[in-house]
């Protein structure tokens, strides 16, 4: 697949194979084949890899503001191995479910220390 990194997959939202929504592509990690040819091997996801692409003082106080919300630093990005793509349209459409992919630490910190404790968040719909 042939792709426009900046155009086509930068800031596109990522759709799991059920439609839901999981997230946005931040940034993403290249590799390289046997040929020296760059291809797309990760998606980074969430406020540690926006972050890193915006830079600068207003990078850095993405990062600290999403650090607030987690346990283990420095923030990581999530990855998502580019293998996972199904195809790119208006939004990056995935293979996979979203409780396939891995956690957001910010997600995980949020719902273990506020969504857990909202009175019958227990017994949400799902």
């Amino acid at each position: 697949m042939r792709i426009q990194v900046s155009r086509q997959l930068l800031d596109r939202q990522l759709v799991d194979v059920e439609g839901r929504l999981v997230g946005k592509v931040d940034d993403v990690e290249f590799g390289a084949d046997d040929d020296g040819v760059p291809y797309v091997r990760t998606l980074l996801v969430g406020p540690g890899a926006l972050g890193d692409r915006v830079g600068g003082r207003l990078g850095r106080l993405l990062v600290l503001a999403a650090e607030r919300f987690v346990t283990d630093r420095p923030l990581t990005a999530v990855r998502i191995p580019f293998e996972l793509v199904e195809r790119v349209d208006s939004a990056v459409r995935l293979r996979a479910r979203a409780d396939e992919l891995p956690p957001s630490p910010v997600e995980e910190w949020l719902r273990r220390n506020l969504i857990e404790r909202i009175p019958g968040a227990g017994r949400a719909g799902g």
